[in-house]
């Protein structure tokens, strides 16, 4: 796995004998940044077969719609489905982002109890799950080499200070139940388990 920063949002690049995977990008207007980064890591656009959002807030999708039509498939989990469109109003706001708005015609819409076998068919170990205590549209990518991406879920540190948070609890029992090695944040430095 590759890490991208070019922006505010950590950005990954999982690549698979089949296939690469982006998870996230960042905010609207940050295409030239995100080139020089996979530039820098040593990728190109060819080199990213889908890109995936760990939830649709302005600040993880804002390329993808510039992503999509450089030939990237956006892939949606099912339960993300509702939301794509989420951050449209946002940037709308500000006309200096030429934002792109997101083609969900063109997605592959992924349930999550099929994510094994699809990330396997890229030469991806790994699975999608649900986790929507940030927000209902939050998933996290779990991989078998022990790699867990939960975009903007709280830190596992900071779970004894949400005692009266279920959902979080859930959320944080679904991960660890896989053992996971690392955890990647979308704002956060890694955290090893």
């Amino acid at each position: 796995m590759i890490k991208l920063r070019y922006g505010n949002t950590n950005t990954f690049y999982i690549p698979g004998a089949k296939g690469g995977l982006l998870i996230d990008t960042d905010w609207a207007g940050t295409l030239p940044q995100f080139f020089k980064a996979i530039k820098s890591a040593g990728l190109g656009i060819s080199d990213i077969s889908y890109v995936l959002a760990t939830h649709y807030h302005p600040d993880h999708v804002g390329i993808i719609g510039e992503l999509q039509r450089l030939g990237v498939v956006l892939l949606v989990a099912d339960v993300q489905h509702g939301f794509l469109h989420f951050p449209d109003e946002i940037f709308s706001r500000d006309k200096r982002l030429h934002y792109v708005p997101i083609d969900e015609t063109a997605a592959k819409v992924l349930p999550c109890e099929e994510s094994r076998a699809f990330l396997h068919s890229l030469g991806i170990g790994g699975e999608i799950v649900h986790t929507p205590s940030h927000s209902e549209d939050s998933i996290s990518i779990l991989l078998d080499d022990g790699d867990c991406i939960v975009g903007d879920l709280e830190p596992y540190s900071y779970l004894n200070g949400y005692e009266e948070n279920p959902r979080l609890k859930k959320d944080w029992g679904q991960i660890l139940s896989r053992h996971p090695r690392r955890i990647f944040y979308a704002h956060a430095n890694a955290q090893e388990m």
